[in-house]
Protein backbone atom coordinates (compact mmCIF):
# COMPACT_ATOMS: atom_id res chain seq x y z
CA UNK A 1 0.00 0.00 0.00
CA UNK A 2 1.24 3.48 -0.86
CA UNK A 3 0.33 6.07 1.79
CA UNK A 4 0.54 9.76 0.92
CA UNK A 5 0.89 11.93 4.02
CA UNK A 6 0.23 15.64 3.56
CA UNK A 7 2.09 17.74 6.11
CA UNK A 8 4.72 15.04 6.55
CA UNK A 9 7.37 17.27 8.14
CA UNK A 10 5.23 18.53 11.02
CA UNK A 11 4.44 17.17 14.47
CA UNK A 12 1.65 14.89 13.28
CA UNK A 13 2.96 14.06 9.82
CA UNK A 14 6.40 12.95 11.03
CA UNK A 15 4.84 10.62 13.61
CA UNK A 16 2.46 9.19 11.00
CA UNK A 17 5.32 8.66 8.57
CA UNK A 18 7.24 6.61 11.13
CA UNK A 19 4.34 4.43 12.25
CA UNK A 20 3.19 3.60 8.72
CA UNK A 21 6.75 2.87 7.56
CA UNK A 22 7.29 0.66 10.60
CA UNK A 23 4.14 -1.27 9.65
CA UNK A 24 5.66 -2.01 6.24
CA UNK A 25 3.81 0.53 4.10
CA UNK A 26 5.39 2.69 1.42
CA UNK A 27 5.06 6.32 2.51
CA UNK A 28 5.22 9.38 0.30
CA UNK A 29 5.41 12.61 2.29
CA UNK A 30 4.49 16.02 0.96
CA UNK A 31 4.92 19.48 2.41
CA UNK A 32 5.40 22.96 1.00
CA UNK A 33 8.92 22.07 -0.14
CA UNK A 34 7.58 19.20 -2.27
CA UNK A 35 4.35 20.68 -3.64
CA UNK A 36 2.30 23.74 -2.72
CA UNK A 37 -0.97 22.43 -1.31
CA UNK A 38 -2.61 25.74 -2.21
CA UNK A 39 -1.86 25.08 -5.89
CA UNK A 40 -4.56 22.68 -7.07
CA UNK A 41 -3.04 22.09 -10.51
CA UNK A 42 0.34 21.02 -9.17
CA UNK A 43 -1.30 18.90 -6.50
CA UNK A 44 -3.45 17.07 -9.07
CA UNK A 45 -0.36 16.33 -11.18
CA UNK A 46 1.54 15.07 -8.14
CA UNK A 47 -1.36 12.88 -6.95
CA UNK A 48 -1.77 11.25 -10.38
CA UNK A 49 1.95 10.52 -10.47
CA UNK A 50 2.06 8.89 -7.02
CA UNK A 51 -1.28 7.01 -7.30
CA UNK A 52 -1.62 6.50 -3.52
CA UNK A 53 -3.82 3.84 -1.95
CA UNK A 54 -4.45 6.04 1.08
CA UNK A 55 -4.17 9.80 1.60
CA UNK A 56 -3.86 11.24 5.11
CA UNK A 57 -4.47 14.96 5.50
CA UNK A 58 -2.21 16.06 8.35
CA UNK A 59 -1.54 19.43 6.72
CA UNK A 60 -3.00 22.56 8.27
CA UNK A 61 -2.24 26.06 9.44
CA UNK A 62 -2.26 25.60 13.23
CA UNK A 63 -1.41 27.57 16.35
CA UNK A 64 -2.40 28.57 19.84
CA UNK A 65 -5.10 30.94 21.12
CA UNK A 66 -3.19 34.14 20.35
CA UNK A 67 -2.36 33.48 16.71
CA UNK A 68 -5.80 31.96 16.02
CA UNK A 69 -7.48 35.06 17.38
CA UNK A 70 -5.14 37.43 15.50
CA UNK A 71 -5.30 35.77 12.06
CA UNK A 72 -8.82 34.34 11.57
CA UNK A 73 -8.85 34.95 7.80
CA UNK A 74 -5.67 32.90 7.29
CA UNK A 75 -6.80 30.13 9.61
CA UNK A 76 -10.13 29.81 7.82
CA UNK A 77 -9.18 30.48 4.20
CA UNK A 78 -5.85 28.61 4.03
CA UNK A 79 -7.19 25.54 5.78
CA UNK A 80 -10.28 25.46 3.59
CA UNK A 81 -8.12 25.64 0.46
CA UNK A 82 -5.73 22.92 1.64
CA UNK A 83 -8.60 20.57 2.44
CA UNK A 84 -10.52 21.27 -0.76
CA UNK A 85 -7.43 20.81 -2.92
CA UNK A 86 -6.30 17.58 -1.28
CA UNK A 87 -9.75 16.03 -1.52
CA UNK A 88 -10.36 17.08 -5.10
CA UNK A 89 -6.92 15.84 -6.18
CA UNK A 90 -7.46 12.55 -4.33
CA UNK A 91 -10.89 12.08 -5.93
CA UNK A 92 -9.56 12.78 -9.42
CA UNK A 93 -6.74 10.29 -8.80
CA UNK A 94 -9.37 7.68 -7.77
CA UNK A 95 -8.13 7.39 -4.19
CA UNK A 96 -10.67 5.26 -2.34
CA UNK A 97 -9.17 5.68 1.14
CA UNK A 98 -8.74 9.13 2.70
CA UNK A 99 -8.26 10.16 6.34
CA UNK A 100 -8.98 13.75 7.34
CA UNK A 101 -7.55 14.86 10.69
CA UNK A 102 -9.67 17.41 12.48
CA UNK A 103 -9.40 18.93 15.95
CA UNK A 104 -11.28 18.81 19.24
CA UNK A 105 -11.89 22.56 18.89
CA UNK A 106 -14.80 21.72 16.53
CA UNK A 107 -17.01 21.08 19.55
CA UNK A 108 -19.13 23.73 21.32
CA UNK A 109 -17.37 25.96 23.82
CA UNK A 110 -19.57 24.79 26.68
CA UNK A 111 -20.12 21.23 25.55
CA UNK A 112 -21.22 18.53 27.95
CA UNK A 113 -18.20 16.53 29.18
CA UNK A 114 -16.75 14.13 28.20
CA UNK A 115 -17.47 15.15 24.62
CA UNK A 116 -19.14 12.52 22.48
CA UNK A 117 -18.91 12.64 18.70
CA UNK A 118 -22.63 13.41 18.54
CA UNK A 119 -22.17 16.71 20.40
CA UNK A 120 -20.86 18.42 17.25
CA UNK A 121 -22.77 21.62 16.40
CA UNK A 122 -24.96 21.51 19.49
CA UNK A 123 -23.84 24.95 20.68
CA UNK A 124 -21.69 28.02 19.92
CA UNK A 125 -17.96 27.61 19.27
CA UNK A 126 -15.14 29.20 21.28
CA UNK A 127 -14.71 32.62 19.63
CA UNK A 128 -10.90 32.72 19.85
CA UNK A 129 -10.48 29.79 17.44
CA UNK A 130 -13.84 29.64 15.69
CA UNK A 131 -12.33 30.29 12.23
CA UNK A 132 -10.08 27.24 12.52
CA UNK A 133 -12.93 25.18 13.95
CA UNK A 134 -15.26 26.11 11.10
CA UNK A 135 -12.61 25.07 8.58
CA UNK A 136 -12.30 21.67 10.26
CA UNK A 137 -16.07 21.25 10.42
CA UNK A 138 -16.25 22.05 6.71
CA UNK A 139 -13.57 19.41 6.05
CA UNK A 140 -15.56 16.83 7.97
CA UNK A 141 -18.69 17.65 5.97
CA UNK A 142 -16.78 17.45 2.68
CA UNK A 143 -15.44 14.00 3.60
CA UNK A 144 -18.96 12.81 4.29
CA UNK A 145 -20.18 14.37 1.06
CA UNK A 146 -17.60 12.42 -0.93
CA UNK A 147 -18.67 9.26 0.94
CA UNK A 148 -22.33 9.88 0.19
CA UNK A 149 -22.04 10.97 -3.45
CA UNK A 150 -19.26 8.68 -4.66
CA UNK A 151 -19.26 5.76 -2.20
CA UNK A 152 -15.67 6.34 -1.08
CA UNK A 153 -14.10 4.98 2.09
CA UNK A 154 -13.19 8.40 3.48
CA UNK A 155 -13.17 9.01 7.23
CA UNK A 156 -12.50 11.80 9.74
CA UNK A 157 -10.57 11.50 13.01
CA UNK A 158 -10.69 14.14 15.76
CA UNK A 159 -7.58 14.17 17.98
CA UNK A 160 -7.32 16.01 21.29
CA UNK A 161 -4.38 18.32 22.07
CA UNK A 162 -1.25 16.68 20.65
CA UNK A 163 2.38 17.13 21.64
CA UNK A 164 5.77 15.51 21.16
CA UNK A 165 8.94 15.70 19.03
CA UNK A 166 8.92 18.03 16.01
CA UNK A 167 6.33 20.31 17.62
CA UNK A 168 6.25 24.07 17.06
CA UNK A 169 8.00 25.85 19.94
CA UNK A 170 7.59 29.39 18.60
CA UNK A 171 6.09 31.39 21.47
CA UNK A 172 4.05 33.53 19.07
CA UNK A 173 2.37 30.63 17.29
CA UNK A 174 2.69 27.45 19.38
CA UNK A 175 0.14 25.57 21.43
CA UNK A 176 0.14 25.63 25.22
CA UNK A 177 2.31 22.60 26.03
CA UNK A 178 5.28 23.25 23.69
CA UNK A 179 5.17 26.91 24.73
CA UNK A 180 5.41 25.86 28.38
CA UNK A 181 8.26 23.48 27.66
CA UNK A 182 10.26 26.21 25.97
CA UNK A 183 9.49 28.78 28.69
CA UNK A 184 10.50 26.52 31.56
CA UNK A 185 13.57 25.04 29.87
CA UNK A 186 14.83 28.54 29.08
CA UNK A 187 14.01 29.69 32.62
CA UNK A 188 16.16 26.86 34.00
CA UNK A 189 19.03 27.69 31.66
CA UNK A 190 18.88 31.42 32.42
CA UNK A 191 18.06 31.06 36.15
CA UNK A 192 14.94 33.20 35.80
CA UNK A 193 13.17 33.80 39.16
CA UNK A 194 9.62 33.68 37.75
CA UNK A 195 7.69 32.61 34.65
CA UNK A 196 4.44 34.32 33.66
CA UNK A 197 1.89 32.28 31.72
CA UNK A 198 -1.33 33.20 29.91
CA UNK A 199 -4.73 33.25 31.60
CA UNK A 200 -5.89 32.00 34.95
CA UNK A 201 -4.65 28.42 34.71
CA UNK A 202 -8.15 27.12 35.44
CA UNK A 203 -9.21 25.63 32.06
CA UNK A 204 -8.96 21.86 31.79
CA UNK A 205 -7.28 20.20 28.82
CA UNK A 206 -6.58 16.69 27.57
CA UNK A 207 -3.18 15.86 26.05
CA UNK A 208 -2.13 12.95 23.84
CA UNK A 209 1.37 12.07 22.71
CA UNK A 210 1.61 12.23 18.94
CA UNK A 211 3.02 8.69 18.72
CA UNK A 212 -0.11 7.33 20.40
CA UNK A 213 -2.22 9.33 17.97
CA UNK A 214 -0.28 7.89 15.02
CA UNK A 215 -0.97 4.35 16.19
CA UNK A 216 -4.67 5.19 16.42
CA UNK A 217 -4.65 6.47 12.84
CA UNK A 218 -2.96 3.27 11.66
CA UNK A 219 -5.59 1.15 13.40
CA UNK A 220 -8.46 3.27 12.08
CA UNK A 221 -7.07 3.05 8.54
CA UNK A 222 -7.50 -0.71 8.67
CA UNK A 223 -10.65 -1.17 10.74
CA UNK A 224 -12.89 1.92 10.68
CA UNK A 225 -15.32 3.14 8.04
CA UNK A 226 -18.16 5.43 9.00
CA UNK A 227 -19.55 8.87 8.30
CA UNK A 228 -19.37 9.50 12.05
CA UNK A 229 -16.04 11.06 12.93
CA UNK A 230 -13.94 9.33 15.57
CA UNK A 231 -12.50 10.97 18.69
CA UNK A 232 -8.89 10.18 19.61
CA UNK A 233 -7.67 11.19 23.06
CA UNK A 234 -6.24 10.02 26.35
CA UNK A 235 -9.56 10.17 28.17
CA UNK A 236 -7.94 12.16 31.02
CA UNK A 237 -7.57 15.89 31.59
CA UNK A 238 -5.99 18.34 34.03
CA UNK A 239 -6.00 22.08 34.64
CA UNK A 240 -3.51 24.31 32.83
CA UNK A 241 -2.14 25.23 36.25
CA UNK A 242 -1.54 21.55 37.04
CA UNK A 243 0.10 21.15 33.64
CA UNK A 244 2.42 24.08 34.33
CA UNK A 245 3.44 22.62 37.67
CA UNK A 246 4.13 19.29 36.00
CA UNK A 247 6.26 20.80 33.21
CA UNK A 248 8.15 22.94 35.75
CA UNK A 249 8.91 19.93 37.93
CA UNK A 250 10.02 17.69 35.05
CA UNK A 251 12.18 20.44 33.52
CA UNK A 252 13.81 21.18 36.87
CA UNK A 253 12.42 24.70 37.27
CA UNK A 254 12.01 25.78 40.90
CA UNK A 255 11.04 29.43 40.51
CA UNK A 256 7.65 31.12 40.83
CA UNK A 257 4.82 30.62 38.32
CA UNK A 258 2.69 33.70 37.72
CA UNK A 259 -0.51 34.08 35.68
CA UNK A 260 -1.47 36.95 33.37
CA UNK A 261 -5.25 37.23 33.86
CA UNK A 262 -5.53 39.78 31.05
CA UNK A 263 -4.89 36.97 28.53
CA UNK A 264 -7.73 34.68 27.36
CA UNK A 265 -8.34 31.21 28.76
CA UNK A 266 -10.20 29.81 25.76
CA UNK A 267 -12.64 26.94 26.16
CA UNK A 268 -13.26 26.08 29.85
CA UNK A 269 -12.86 22.34 29.34
CA UNK A 270 -12.18 19.89 26.50
CA UNK A 271 -12.25 16.21 27.38
CA UNK A 272 -13.13 13.74 24.64
CA UNK A 273 -15.24 10.64 25.04
CA UNK A 274 -12.93 8.02 23.50
CA UNK A 275 -15.07 4.92 23.96
CA UNK A 276 -15.45 4.35 20.21
CA UNK A 277 -11.72 4.33 19.41
CA UNK A 278 -11.17 2.07 22.43
CA UNK A 279 -13.56 -0.44 20.86
CA UNK A 280 -10.94 -0.81 18.10
CA UNK A 281 -8.49 -2.13 20.74
CA UNK A 282 -6.49 1.09 20.94
CA UNK A 283 -5.24 2.62 24.18
CA UNK A 284 -2.61 5.34 24.72
CA UNK A 285 0.69 3.85 25.86
CA UNK A 286 2.66 6.99 26.78
CA UNK A 287 1.80 8.66 30.09
CA UNK A 288 1.74 12.44 30.25
CA UNK A 289 4.75 12.54 32.60
CA UNK A 290 6.73 10.21 30.35
CA UNK A 291 5.72 12.15 27.24
CA UNK A 292 6.62 15.54 28.71
CA UNK A 293 10.00 14.21 29.89
CA UNK A 294 10.89 12.76 26.47
CA UNK A 295 9.69 15.90 24.68
CA UNK A 296 11.79 18.12 26.95
CA UNK A 297 14.82 15.94 26.24
CA UNK A 298 14.11 16.10 22.51
CA UNK A 299 13.73 19.89 22.69
CA UNK A 300 17.00 20.34 24.57
CA UNK A 301 18.92 18.15 22.14
CA UNK A 302 17.34 19.67 19.04
CA UNK A 303 17.88 23.18 20.38
CA UNK A 304 21.63 22.55 20.58
CA UNK A 305 21.81 21.81 16.87
CA UNK A 306 19.20 24.33 15.72
CA UNK A 307 16.69 21.66 14.76
CA UNK A 308 13.49 23.14 16.17
CA UNK A 309 10.83 25.61 15.10
CA UNK A 310 10.98 28.59 17.43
Amino acid sequence: MTVLIAGSSGLVGSALTKVFQDSGEEVVGINTKVVNLLDLGKLITFMHKVKPTLVIDAAAKVGGIGINDALPVEFLADNLRIQLNLMEAAYLAKVNNFIFLGSSCIYPRNSEQPIKEEYLMTGPLESSNSAYAVAKIAGLELVNSYRKEFGLNWITLMPSNLYGPNDNFNLDTSHVLPAMIRRFVEAVEETVPSVTLWGSGSPRREFLHVDDMARAVLIASKSYSSSLHLNIGSGEDLTIKELAQKVARISGYKGEIKWDHTKPDGTPRKLLDVSRIQELNWRPEISLDEGIFSTIEWYRNANKIGGIRK
